[in-house]
């Protein structure tokens, strides 16, 4: 018989959520025998369980009441909760757009550490095409929506990201160094979008340009990922398509209120 979920649940970590719970709209702060006194806990307890949540930056104490509040740590968990549902929501109807004008594989990506997950992707109706990534999650150095969100980290976490430029044996990058790393990130930055050489998966590629929201910061990143023959330089060129990728990239990130250019005066 299948167990209950309940019988996996870890106490102390169901104890620290129920402390995150405790903060309301009308309580923002609360002190530690207050806290005791609603869960039913050991005052040593919850205040371990706040040192720990304080730590990772969930919880912080006010130093004038000695109590606490929730941390700055929780308002980044929404915004990215926020940001990735709104994100995906807009970025459907471009990627049906994307895939029609291209005719290959629409997928939208965000970066997190040194990971890209595919949280979209609207699959080419041609009979050889690639197969949609969605839910993956792949080495954001040899993908061409993972190359093109890091060329944007600014140059001190993309050396904390790849401290010994330890890239995955997948790759077909011929990078040495991390100079060569840093110098092929700034060419992606300079001429706006990246490719992938079939460096994840043999015999396809793909390109993909960045995503930003109205603070301007690189989010997301859309493109087209297909078969290498149907995306040889050679074709690119001709094809257009990587005009229509970036077109993507800039009509999902107008969606999400970026604004390019000058205001008038």
């Amino acid at each position: 018989m299948k167990r209950e979920k309940a019988n996996y649940l870890i106490q102390s970590v169901s104890h620290a959520l129920d402390i995150l719970e405790s903060f309301t709209r009308t309580e923002d702060e609360l002190g530690v025998t207050e806290l005791s006194k609603r869960l039913g806990l050991h005052k040593n307890n919850v205040f371990r369980l706040l040192a720990t949540l304080v730590h990772r930056g969930y919880i912080e104490q006010n130093s004038s009441t000695e109590n606490y509040r929730l941390g700055p740590k929780t308002l980044q968990l929404g915004s990215i909760f926020i940001e990735q549902r709104e994100c995906r929501r807009q970025a459907h109807p471009v990627l049906e757009q994307l895939m029609e004008a291209t005719g290959e594989t629409a997928v939208v990506a965000v970066l997190r550490a040194n990971k890209v997950i595919y949280m979209d992707s609207v699959e080419s109706v041609r009979t050889v095409r690639a197969v949609s990534r969605t839910g993956a999650m792949l080495p954001a150095h040899c993908t061409a929506v993972g190359k093109v969100q890091l060329s944007f980290l600014p140059v001190a976490e993309i050396e904390r990201l790849y401290p010994d430029h330890q890239l995955s044996p997948k790759t077909t990058l011929s990078l040495q160094t991390r100079d060569d790393l840093l110098g092929s990130f700034a060419a992606i930055r300079d001429r706006g979008y990246a490719v992938e050489n079939e460096e994840c998966d043999l015999e396809v590629k793909s390109i993909a340009a960045p995503v930003r929201d109205f603070s301007k910061n690189v989010i997301a990143a859309v493109g087209i990922i297909a078969p290498a023959s149907r995306l040889s330089d050679e074709l690119l060129e001709k094809s257009g398509s990587i005009t229509l990728v970036r077109d993507a990239a800039m009509s999902l990130s107008l969606k999400l209120g970026y604004f390019h250019g000058k205001v008038n005066a």
